[in-house]
């Protein structure tokens, strides 16, 4: 879409309002960093979770469910397994304001269980593809951490180009952590003796 000089000033207060408003409804003690080093985005989460390790493990590893609550992915589906090792394939966009960037990937995934989740790319539209989630028992609950690193095969629009993915994964790992925590409300308690 052309962008002209009369709608600068529009687009740069939408741009305010979204930086200056942080996402609501936000656990508690998330944290989400991203850096660009020229077409390279790095991703870097953490958020200490009042869950079970095996709770978040469940969920983490649910692939064919993660289109029901990752807002912009629209398929997610395991095509092979052979014990810890998974590929599976995803499809989806991330959007800002009238940007729309379609993604697919089919990821090489290595399963730690309870400890680490490793995943690479091996098609689609990424020139480069890794991430990694660290689960940490923490007294009652745990410290969920990912780091990732991505160039995609498409370009971001250079200024706005950070602010997309930020949002975009914000959001993705905000909705990670919040069914999560829907996980452990959904066990049933103990029956009573």
């Amino acid at each position: 879409m052309l962008v002209t000089s009369e709608r600068i000033p529009s687009i740069f207060f939408a741009l305010m309002i979204l930086v200056a408003f942080p996402e609501t409804g936000q656990a508690a003690d998330i944290s989400v960093q991203i850096a660009r080093h020229g077409d390279t985005f790095e991703i870097n989460a953490s958020a200490e979770v009042e869950v079970a390790v095996t709770d978040a493990w469940k969920v983490l590893t649910d692939y064919g469910r993660l289109a029901e609550f990752i807002p912009g992915m629209l398929e997610s589906r395991v095509v092979s397994r052979d014990g810890s090792s998974v590929v599976v394939d995803q499809s989806g966009e991330t959007s800002l304001l009238f940007f729309t960037f379609p993604m697919h990937v089919r990821l090489a995934i290595e399963e730690q269980p309870y400890v680490r989740i490793s995943s690479t790319a091996i098609a689609g539209n990424f020139k480069e593809l890794t991430g990694v989630y660290l689960l940490q028992a923490r007294g009652a609950g745990m410290r969920l951490s990912y780091a990732g690193k991505f160039t995609p095969d498409f370009g971001f629009p250079p200024l706005l180009g950070t602010l997309i993915v930020r949002k975009t994964a914000e959001k993705r790992f905000n909705a990670m952590v919040h069914e999560i925590e829907k996980a452990r409300r959904r066990d049933p308690a103990p029956a009573a003796r």
